[in-house]
């Protein structure tokens, strides 16, 4: 059995969830939130902080900040708390409640950016409150947006992983946020000689190929600034996901049993989507990375004023769990 004295040293790697009985597209879903961080922005989380107490820039007592929508925030807090750093994390309403309970719970300072940026997000405006934090000195900042640790982790974990569970892969289908999974991804089949279809899922008002800017709800994938880690040379191709299309997967996902958070949702449905219109018929060894589960969105997603105040269209037209099983 394993016995661990460091909440880094656990992360299941090899679950996967068929999804064929579940939603009908021919998909497995590596699912990446049972680590003590609940997603996976702990690799990159662990990633980046050795790369910066390798190069010197963290010593004891250091105060590490980050700008984060909630799952790295959530991450760096558990670091910061084992390892003995201060932690400071900028974020936005949008932000789960519960990642901001979390955080706090760990030790970690949360500071809420209420001003939207040019786009209509908040990106640009945390990232200009992180910089002017590390320009006053007493700071580092990671920088999950441009540091190559984040895609490194990737490269040498999540894909390889990927390619030993499934040697003749023949999709895959991964998020995009910080792009960092992504192209940490997609440069290891594209490096590694393997003829694998690396598909890019962004959010509907996301920026980061090229997309018209408009309101997002759901936290998680999407950007109103485009990342620097994003090289579209090495993807063959994008699926922008309506937030009502998440909406929806995550509820037929719950309405199974298997509760994902809004990232995932996102992911699923541009997958099967892209499975519809590109291999109708076919079943094509296909991979979908599930960020994180759903706990976190029960304030969100799973709630129905949420829901009301957000997207009121939906309401009445998701699934109920349970339904249709028989004997009930």
């Amino acid at each position: 059995m394993p016995i661990i004295n460091s909440p880094l040293e656990f992360n299941v790697e090899d679950l996967y969830v068929d999804l064929r009985p579940v939603l009908g597209p021919p998909l497995f879903l590596k699912c990446e939130g049972f680590n003590f961080a609940g997603s996976v922005k702990l690799k990159a989380a662990v990633a980046m902080v050795a790369a910066a107490e390798r190069d010197g820039r963290l010593a004891p007592g250091a105060t590490i900040i980050e700008s984060s929508s909630g799952n790295l925030g959530v991450a760096l807090s558990i670091i910061a708390a084992s390892r003995g750093y201060r932690f400071v994390c900028v974020t936005d309403p949008r932000c789960n409640p519960a990642s901001v309970r979390v955080m706090r719970a760990l030790g970690a300072e949360v500071r809420v950016i209420t001003r939207p940026d040019g786009n209509g997000g908040f990106l640009e405006s945390r990232i200009r409150y992180v910089r002017g934090l590390v320009e006053s000195g007493g700071y580092v900042w990671l920088n999950q947006y441009a540091n190559p640790a984040n895609w490194l982790a990737h490269y040498e974990g999540t894909a390889p992983a990927i390619d030993k569970a499934f040697p003749d892969l023949d999709v895959l289908f991964v998020g995009a946020g910080t792009t960092g999974t992504l192209m940490g991804c997609a440069r290891y089949f594209r490096e590694h000689g393997r003829p694998v279809t690396v598909v890019a899922v962004d959010a509907v008002g996301s920026v980061t190929f090229g997309g018209i800017p408009e309101r997002r709800m759901v936290p998680g994938l999407g950007t109103s600034a485009r990342p620097e880690l994003v090289d579209e040379s090495f993807i063959d191709d994008v699926v922008h996901v309506p937030e009502g299309d998440t909406i929806r997967t995550v509820h037929a996902l719950a309405a199974k049993g298997f509760l994902f958070g809004g990232s995932t949702g996102t992911v699923v449905a541009g997958a099967a989507r892209w499975l519809a219109e590109h291999r109708p018929g076919a079943r094509p060894v296909a991979v979908a990375l599930a960020p994180d589960l759903g706990e976190r969105y029960l304030d969100s997603i799973y709630e129905e004023n949420w829901l009301r105040e957000n997207f009121a269209g939906l309401v009445g037209q998701l699934p109920v769990p349970g339904a249709g099983v028989r004997g009930a």
